[in-house]
């Protein structure tokens, strides 16, 4: 019962804001989103990495050691996703991000806290900086279907990116001012994207039966592929129970906001649908998989 309220309190937030976006939408069709989209584009999410790279306890060993394991791990769901996507006849690059990137940061991390209390909070951190990362590189380029380095330089993320892993490297203490003025504009940016999405939901066309195909790839096949890597990679402990919860998340709301940055509105639709059908889902498959977490990773 405790670890439903865990999630309750984690997704309650998550839905009621995307409520709030679902009531304006409705009231105002509209509505333009657009400057939400720059504003998460061009300013929240560089906050939103540098914040979660270097003032969640990261040390830059972890954050490397992690990399490898994350990189497998989408490795993994890449091939899930690939096949799901094939045989629904969907686009394979613009709709895979949903089924590789899941929410490891405001949803996985606290879980995992949860579950393991402050010794798996290091290792939750570094996955959910990594995912965040993956999110506007590879993100962007299979978001966009082509890889191009036009992209990269002008992309913001990719600056941020590239200061917070000096920041680990060098083992930089992050001034006060700068960890609260970060800290602001991510959850300002969280709270805006929610709220985009939800308006978003007030607008869009997709297909129910695909979206659950697609949301039970990403929080069902996701854990199955994680114990597979576990066992090959002879992984133990409470770091394997963390990467195990991370990879059962749901798909992240940063998928949307990459969508809607480069890709088609279809396209945008599709994903949204995935990220609100796998969040509901989630409800029942991630307190299953916390429980073996914590029965053999602990």
């Amino acid at each position: 019962m405790d670890l439903y309220s865990k999630i309750f309190e984690v997704l309650f937030p998550v839905f009621f804001v995307i409520g709030i976006g679902f009531y304006l939408g409705k009231k105002n069709p509209k509505i333009d989103t657009n400057f939400i989209t720059d504003f998460a584009g061009n300013i929240g999410t560089p906050a939103m990495i540098f914040y979660t790279v270097t003032t969640t306890g990261v040390s830059f060993v972890v954050f490397t050691s992690y990399f490898f394991y994350a990189l497998i791990m989408i490795g993994g769901f890449s091939i899930v996703g690939l096949i799901l996507l094939f045989i629904l006849k969907r686009d394979l690059s613009m709709e895979l991000p949903p089924m590789i990137l899941p929410n490891t940061g405001n949803m996985g991390i606290p879980i995992c806290l949860f579950a393991y209390g402050t010794q798996g909070l290091g290792v939750a951190s570094a996955i959910a900086s990594v995912i965040i990362l993956f999110h506007f590189t590879l993100g962007v380029f299979l978001a966009k279907k082509k890889f191009s380095f036009d992209v990269v330089l002008k992309s913001p993320p990719v600056y941020a990116i590239i200061i917070s892993v000096l920041f680990l490297y060098f083992d930089i203490e992050v001034p006060i001012f700068l960890e609260n003025t970060t800290f602001l504009l991510t959850y300002a940016t969280i709270f805006l994207v929610l709220m985009s999405l939800g308006i978003a939901l007030t607008r869009f066309k997709f297909s129910l039966k695909d979206s659950i195909i697609l949301a039970l790839g990403r929080v069902l096949l996701g854990p199955i592929i994680c114990v597979f890597i576990i066992n090959k990679l002879d992984l133990n402990g409470f770091a394997a129970g963390v990467l195990l919860i991370q990879s059962a998340m749901p798909s992240a709301v940063l998928n949307y906001l990459v969508g809607s940055m480069y890709s088609p509105k279809k396209i945008v639709d599709s994903i949204a649908s995935t990220i609100v059908t796998s969040t509901l889902m989630s409800f029942i498959t991630i307190p299953i998989v916390v429980f073996f977490a914590l029965k053999y990773f602990n």
